[in-house]
């Protein structure tokens, strides 16, 4: 049981990171825009949850023709590739360019690691 509620936590403390990530993200790039940090929570548990089931099915194949060397360099261009498609999704949340969608999958690509190493 305690095992179920550390991970809920962890998953919790994840997502509210994630959002802060996108919100002070849209805070310092004038091509992303966030209305508020609710939205930004909903669209980090979208870009999540999307990440995590569309992300793998588009990432097996790159993976598999690159064997795995790119890993790094394909998740980002999948999360590149999310984060656009969450925009289609929610009026609240804009990114204007697709090098705007990268640049946001790099920040939270590189915030994710050093977060979960301290």
């Amino acid at each position: 049981m305690q095992l179920i509620q550390f991970s809920i936590m962890g998953f919790l403390i994840q997502l509210l990171i994630n959002a802060a990530i996108l919100f002070l993200s849209a805070y310092i790039m004038p091509s992303v825009k966030i209305r508020n940090y609710g939205t930004a929570v909903v669209v980090a548990f979208v870009i999540g949850l999307l990440n995590t089931t569309i992300g793998l099915i588009l990432s097996l194949p790159l993976n598999l023709i690159t064997l795995g060397l790119l890993s790094f360099f394909v998740r980002l261009l999948v999360t590149a590739i999310i984060i656009r498609l969450v925009d289609k999704f929610f009026t609240g949340f804009e990114v204007r360019s697709f090098s705007s969608a990268v640049i946001l999958a790099f920040i939270m690509a590189i915030t994710g690691t050093l977060l979960s190493y301290a």
